[in-house]
């Protein structure tokens, strides 16, 4: 049974960014390359997109209107599509017709955590979305996903329907904000170092030793 002090993770990150889909099996790479630290992890929320409609928009539309054109997107997307496919994991963009608000994924996230199941529900969405071309915008989809993971689908259905947990996710998106992150994924280390970028995992097992040393040092002191 491990002494040390576990290492709090809080990991910034939105759904529909493809470096934060490579980013999540990168930071699950380095915690395997350091399984002897104790961590906590914790998903937090943030909008890549805040602009977009509750109800979404098309994808064509959405790709125009943030990088010029479908077509200057193409050249952009290979190197994400190959990093993905580095990393184990397939991204499809051809696949993809609507762009969704994220809010409704965010919430989702936060109800499986109560179950233990955040990392379960992030990485089910992801693959919806990136993999098969999901539209996270169906609210049957988005209960399809919560049932896939464990949850109770008549339950989220109707908790989806009201606005529960709607100001929650909404301000700690806004606090991500206020505290300097604009580019996700982020990953904090002991609510003190921040790292911005899907980084290599041994980087970030690095990280997470260097940290959990200064962490269990102050706590020895």
């Amino acid at each position: 049974m491990s002494t040390l002090k576990p290492l709090q993770i809080d990991i910034v990150s939105d759904v529909v960014c493809p470096w934060c889909y490579i980013g999540k099996r990168r930071i699950e790479n380095a915690l395997a390359l350091a399984v002897d630290i104790p961590v906590e992890v914790h998903w937090r929320p943030f909008f890549l997109n805040p602009w977009v409609p509750h109800e979404g928009i098309g994808r064509e539309e959405y790709l125009t209107t943030k990088f010029g054109s479908v077509e200057a997107y193409k050249g952009m997307a290979g190197r994400v599509v190959a990093a993905a496919g580095e990393e184990g994991l397939t991204y499809r963009p051809d696949l993809v017709k609507r762009q969704p608000n994220t809010i409704d994924c965010h919430r989702l996230i936060h109800w499986a955590d109560a179950h233990g199941k955040a990392a379960d529900m992030k990485q089910r969405l992801m693959e919806l979305y990136f993999r098969d071309g999901g539209d996270l915008t169906d609210t049957s989809v988005l209960v399809q996903a919560a049932a896939d993971c464990g949850l109770d689908a008549e339950d989220v259905r109707r908790r989806l329907a009201t606005d529960e947990d709607v100001a929650l996710i909404s301000a700690q998106a806004k606090d991500a904000s206020d505290k300097g992150i604009s580019g996700v994924p982020t990953y904090v280390f002991a609510q003190k170092y921040a790292v911005s970028g899907a980084q290599p995992a041994e980087q970030l097992a690095r990280a997470i030793r260097q940290v959990s040393v200064e962490v269990n040092a102050q706590a020895a002191e």
